[in-house]
């Protein structure tokens, strides 16, 4: 019996957050919902936040996930924009960890590594990728939301390429009979 997991990808950001569900059965992969949070408008940081929290528990209760998976902030120069990117995530996480659901990070160079094959893709090259895996049929017109649902489908993969871990010779035996000589 195939094991069906749902895993929610976030790309946190402080003017567009994005997301993206997906259901995973064995190795299929199907896209459930994504799309992008709007926060240009919001008066301030700390509101920015309050809507980044609130959006993120309405996900997660729609969807009911399994797992969480989330972009790191990477390196950048501008001291204040990666304090504010880190923010934005803190609270897609409290939420996340606000329901109990296990949380992964991801570095933008993994995700685009495990999607293109290439660390250095372009979003769009990420984005056409995911259509032809994925099979949806055209690019939202913002990339967020496939960047979203590209640290869901990394994180799909690691679990995938993962193995459980042993700690007992008598666990490996278990696990590879076929394996003894």
């Amino acid at each position: 019996m195939l094991q069906e997991r749902i895993i929610i990808g976030i790309d946190p950001g402080t003017l567009i957050m994005g997301y993206g569900a997906i259901q995973v059965i064995g190795k299929q992969l199907n896209v459930l919902q994504y799309g992008i949070l709007h926060l240009h408008q919001c008066p301030s940081h700390a509101i920015k936040l309050q809507k980044i929290f609130k959006y993120t528990l309405e996900i997660l209760d729609e969807f009911i996930p399994d797992e969480v998976a989330l972009e790191a902030p990477f390196y950048g120069k501008n001291v204040q924009s990666m304090l504010k990117l880190g923010r934005a995530q803190g609270v897609a996480m409290a939420a996340a960890l606000m329901r109990e659901i296990p949380i992964t990070e991801y570095a933008p160079r993994k995700i685009k590594q495990a999607i293109t094959g290439n660390g250095n893709a372009s979003k769009g090259q990420v984005a056409s990728m995911l259509m032809s895996l994925l099979e949806f049929k055209s690019l939202p017109e913002k990339l967020d939301a496939t960047d979203a649902l590209a640290v869901a489908v990394c994180h799909a993969y690691q679990q995938q390429h993962s193995s459980p871990k042993l700690t007992t010779w008598e666990q490996f035996i278990q696990q590879n009979p076929a394996r003894l000589v």
